[in-house]
């Protein structure tokens, strides 16, 4: 048996998860190897890929000839936050026209109901009140922050909508009827425009908590604030404090620092935010597992990944 050969588990690290449909799709994709569910890993020294999603910190450091590390979802910060994650292995993420679709719907069904003003006609129903608004839609400049594949097919939706849109970005995007501004030099000047801003930020050393007292504080005017990225963006007192002066008139949050939500969570009993239990956007296996298959194959042969995330950047 030659080395590669020996070499051959893929070890799927998921804890808290049924992990099930995806060790059978692997092991349909690659019926000459053993994939295992971690920790039932017989010979660390054979397992030469993993697959994980909140994967205890340390739990991969034993794996010391690993060759592809990959995200079971398009994030990967809650890889790359593994202070023992083994040094030089190529991390991949999944990308996914799925997801992408998935998470569109899920910001358009949020924005057009704001736009719409569906929370005021509900509350008005509950008192019976017939108000028929002369203008039943609120005047909307929406910003996304976060450029990416999701911002940008979420920004392309809006414009055919004929919504005002702005994107927020490390560099700037070339995108139609989209108006583009990059870096902190141009944070503020992206936020004196839109009074809707949607975050799909990778969470990143520099975007860790960067939705916080201050940023709400450089707000000139009371938006509406939608968080589908990651819970670490959001400083969660910073949010309620601009909620309760203002700066901040609704939040619709379907990430947390801390899943589940605590059922004491301050969150839940807030009439101005809106919650779901991250359903925006959920990977689909039968989408992914071949990625993460073929990806495996290619590492093996020491040809290039797809999908490959830059470490030190974070993405």
């Amino acid at each position: 048996m030659d080395q590669q050969s020996k070499m051959s588990t893929f070890v799927i690290v998921a804890p808290n998860r049924d992990t099930s449909q995806w060790k059978d799709g692997l092991q349909k994709h690659l019926p000459d190897h053993t994939i295992t569910i971690w920790p039932e890993v017989e010979d660390p020294d054979t397992v030469s890929g993993v697959a994980c999603w909140n994967h205890p910190h340390g739990s991969l450091k034993d794996f010391k000839n690993l060759k592809l590390i990959s995200s079971l979802g398009a994030g990967v910060d809650h890889v790359l936050s593994d202070p023992d994650l083994p040094v030089g292995v190529p991390v991949t993420r999944i990308v996914d026209q799925a997801l992408t679709y998935t998470m569109s719907r899920y910001l358009l069904g949020l924005v057009l109901s704001w736009h719409r003003r569906f929370d005021i006609y509900r509350q008005e129903q509950a008192t019976h009140t017939w108000n028929q608004k002369a203008n039943p839609e609120r005047n909307l400049q929406i910003g996304i922050m976060g450029m990416g594949v999701l911002g940008r097919d979420i920004a392309e939706n809006l414009v055919r909508l004929g919504f005002e849109v702005y994107g927020y970005s490390r560099s700037k995007k070339e995108i139609d009827g989209v108006t583009s501004f990059a870096g902190e030099e141009e944070l503020q000047s992206f936020l004196n425009e839109v009074n809707l801003i949607i975050n799909l930020l990778p969470l990143t050393k520099s975007t860790q908590g960067i939705l916080d007292a201050t940023f709400f504080n450089r707000l000139p005017r009371p938006v509406c604030l939608i968080n589908a990225a990651r819970g670490g963006h959001l400083v969660e007192e910073d949010l309620i404090s601009a909620l309760d002066n203002g700066k901040v008139e609704q939040a619709f949050l379907d990430v947390f620092q801390q899943e589940p939500l605590p059922s004491d969570h301050a969150f839940w009993d807030r009439k101005d935010i809106f919650i779901t239990p991250h359903i925006a956007s959920i990977t689909n296996p039968d989408a992914a597992i071949p990625q993460i298959a073929n990806n495996w194959l290619r590492a093996m042969k020491g040809e290039p990944l797809r999908h490959k995330v830059n470490r030190s950047e974070g993405y």
